[in-house]
């Protein structure tokens, strides 16, 4: 199946967009986390995400960012050209259920039928084109009524993943579509070699395609306080007055992921699986195994030399003036991660590379704020 290559009709994109990073820590930062930094490329990951969805959707018009107040400077510098109506800026992080319920809520009120496909700010993808064709797909499933999502086929025995277990495939007018059988909480190893081995299970990336009248529907059954708040903040946009309404009301919804809140609750949902290069990049390690490496193993800048070294990741973010004084010398050292910015140095072996959060936590202990 072929990539889109004219604008969607009725189809609008939201970008979940945000996280903190915390284990990217010293690059990310409060003010500016994880979606906003090149850690895959040469652009910010948000930037990436925006980019390769646009043969989908045709314009940015219909490109819907959901981020923290805090963050919608830094979130608009990393993409030019998105409207500020289209930023949709959450008084306080609650999870993903009431973010994407206010968002299939807002694109209602433009089309309650239009399809909706959600998206993590964060992800990389190698093979857009393969990327594209899955979406084609599960938004096809999403016009008939069903909400759906895009699963990852495993590639190692994953314990830090989600999975789905998915059924047969709905028929021929929908290939690659499957019934969805049941969410599976992150698994101990020896069952995630299990699900490998089988072949029925995918990881949940967390990406969902859904008619916005379908998710509202969802929203009332499943989580009723949340739907409650939907329909005041529909109340105070109609009258033009939202903004008010979400300040004093957003921040009591129920801190919940769209999986837990609704998702799991489904009596039927649709999978469609997918193979394109993906990953979350969750880590330092991870950022380290999607980077051009020498034969050794090493990833770094030009200026960094590796002398009797295998398998480090270095990532030199000091500002310019700085960076083209210093020279970076690793010597005698396997398997690091050393990042270095003007007011932070992080040296940490990549197998312990999930550990940095709790440097970000030690620092918050130590009310060392301007640091986190």
């Amino acid at each position: 199946m072929e990539p889109v290559k004219s604008p969607g009709e009725q189809v609008h994109v939201v970008v979940l967009a945000g996280g903190a990073g915390t284990r990217f820590w010293p690059a990310s930062r409060a003010a500016r986390p994880k979606q906003v930094l090149p850690l895959c490329g040469p652009e910010p990951m948000i930037t990436a995400t925006v980019r390769r969805i646009l043969p989908l959707v045709g314009t940015l018009d219909r490109v819907w960012i959901a981020t923290g107040a805090a963050l919608a400077e830094v979130t608009r510098e990393a993409i030019a050209g998105v409207r500020a109506d289209r930023l949709l800026l959450e008084p306080a992080p609650r999870n993903t259920a009431p973010c994407i319920a206010w968002a299939a809520a807002t694109v209602a009120r433009i089309d309650p039928q239009a399809v909706v496909v959600v998206l993590p700010s964060d992800h990389h993808i190698a093979d857009e084109t393969a990327f594209l064709a899955v979406l084609e797909r599960a938004v096809a499933s999403a016009r008939r009524g069903v909400i759906t999502t895009i699963g990852i086929r495993p590639t190692r025995p994953e314990t830090g993943f989600g999975y789905i277990l998915v059924g047969e495939e709905e028929g021929p007018s929908l290939p690659g579509v499957h019934r969805g059988v049941r969410f599976v909480e992150k698994p101990d190893l020896k069952t995630a070699e299990a699900m490998l081995q089988g072949g029925a299970h995918v990881w949940n990336a967390g990406m969902f395609v859904f008619r916005a009248c379908d998710m509202k529907s969802a929203i009332a059954q499943h989580a009723p306080v949340i739907a409650e708040a939907l329909d005041a903040f529909d109340r105070a946009a109609a009258a033009g007055d939202e903004s008010p309404e979400l300040e004093r009301r957003f921040g009591t919804l129920p801190s919940v992921s769209i999986d837990v809140g609704v998702m799991e609750k489904l009596e039927r949902f649709a999978v469609v699986p997918g193979e394109f290069g993906w990953s979350d990049v969750g880590s330092w390690q991870a950022a380290w195994e999607l980077a051009d490496r020498t034969e050794d193993g090493n990833h770094g800048p030009g200026h960094a030399s590796f002398v009797g070294a295998r398998g480090n990741h270095v990532v030199d973010l000091r500002s310019d003036a700085t960076r083209v004084s210093r020279a970076i010398a690793i010597v005698g050292v396997d398997d690091l991660v050393v990042v270095e910015t003007d007011d932070a140095l992080l040296v940490v072996p990549r197998t312990r590379a999930q550990d940095v959060r709790l440097a970000v936590e030690a620092l918050r202990v130590a009310k060392k704020i301007d640091l986190i």
